[in-house]
């Protein structure tokens, strides 16, 4: 996951983790959960939650939690690979989970 420097010690890779939604329809949007490698500039989308009306608090709580606990155990790149662009990040993700659940739900 990280790189070795010279002393032989592992520098980790720094991101930044932002948000993109998508309406899906007028009670459903999407969250993808992205990142950016601060170093290559690329970028990975490791999750998208769904949300429906009416909201469900616990529902979002659990989802923050997620969101973390994913980052913890496996570096975003290597879970959802890297992209030169946003948008192919997102569009890999869904075509990811469309062909493995025939939906992108």
């Amino acid at each position: 996951m990280g790189a070795k420097t010279e002393t032989g010690g592992t520098v980790m890779p720094l991101y930044q983790a932002f948000d993109v939604w998508k309406k899906v329809s007028k009670t459903r949007v999407v969250r993808y959960r992205c990142f950016r490698n601060l170093t290559s500039g690329r970028f990975s989308v490791q999750s998208a939650d769904f949300y429906g009306v009416p909201l469900d608090s616990k529902q979002s709580a659990n989802l923050e939690r997620q969101h973390a606990e994913l980052f913890m155990e496996q570096d975003p790149e290597e879970r959802a690979g890297s992209f030169d662009s946003l948008e192919a990040a997102i569009e890999a993700h869904d075509k990811a989970f469309t062909s493995d659940t025939g939906s992108a739900n």
